[in-house]
């Protein structure tokens, strides 16, 4: 399980005040203290394990989990985290549709890469000094509210959120697609669409950082799985060609 001494340490137990609480996460909630609920971390260290588990499994198979944080304390950490185990993240506004009208927004990530192409092959360089101001200010737009996504070719296996009232829309896209949602819930969040609460401090730096480092951690462990079972793979595949190859030159040997 998850030490229950880091995720004190990251203050991941500190809740919203009482009175912004949602009574549907009041299974997750150990106690109040100064007007302000703390959340029992014994269930947080269960549910970061449940989570680790589909997330790993996930990672494994080759499906790719979307990163989804916009607020202010949670971007550079999701940045961070998402880039180090290659996975997409949205840290600016989310794009409406990004899921629900997927091809429209892949034709906006071509876009760029069409940009990139103009620029490589000397098209870009007939234009005039304007229609270059244009374009270049398309492309660091794109590249600003898109970028970290251009690899995603397919709709994620998986959604993981910072923040669920915040990203909302986020999550409701996903839901009418059937696709799982992971995410830090806090006590003034409805946990009900979400299908792998991590209830968690989902305000603090801290937090945040604690509970990436430990889910991202189950994803980099799926890719290691996908690795290794690839390379296991291609050894068989080659073993039979390599009998073949000695049984060729023991014949010609014994010619």
């Amino acid at each position: 399980m998850a030490n229950i001494q880091e995720l004190l340490e990251a203050g991941v137990h500190f809740g919203h005040l009482t009175r912004k609480w949602n009574p549907s996460m009041a299974p997750y909630i150990y106690t109040e203290r100064n007007g302000v609920h703390i959340i029992d971390l014994y269930k947080t260290s269960a549910k970061i394990d449940d989570a680790s588990v589909a997330l790993e499994k996930i990672a494994a198979s080759g499906r790719k989990i979307l990163f989804v944080a916009t607020k202010k304390q949670a971007k550079d950490i999701v940045a961070e985290k998402a880039g180090a185990v290659n996975m997409p993240f949205i840290t600016e506004r989310w794009p409406g549709g990004m899921l629900t009208n997927f091809v429209t927004i892949r034709k906006a990530v071509k876009k760029m890469s069409q940009i990139d192409r103009m620029k490589t092959d000397g098209s870009f360089d007939a234009l005039s000094k304007r229609e270059k101001l244009q374009i270049d200010r398309q492309r660091t737009k794109l590249e600003k509210n898109l970028g970290s996504i251009s690899d995603m070719t397919r709709l994620p296996g998986a959604l993981f959120v910072i923040d669920v009232k915040k990203e909302h829309i986020a999550v409701a896209e996903a839901k009418k697609l059937n696709i799982p949602v992971f995410a830090m819930v806090d006590t003034n969040s409805d946990p009900s669409n979400i299908d792998f609460v991590i209830p968690s401090n989902d305000d603090a730096s801290k937090s945040i950082d604690k509970i990436l480092s430990l889910t991202t951690g189950a994803i980099a462990q799926g890719l290691s799985e996908r690795k290794a079972g690839k390379e296991a793979s291609a050894k068989e595949k080659a073993a039979p060609v390599a009998k073949e190859e000695v049984a060729e030159k023991k014949a010609e040997e014994a010619k």
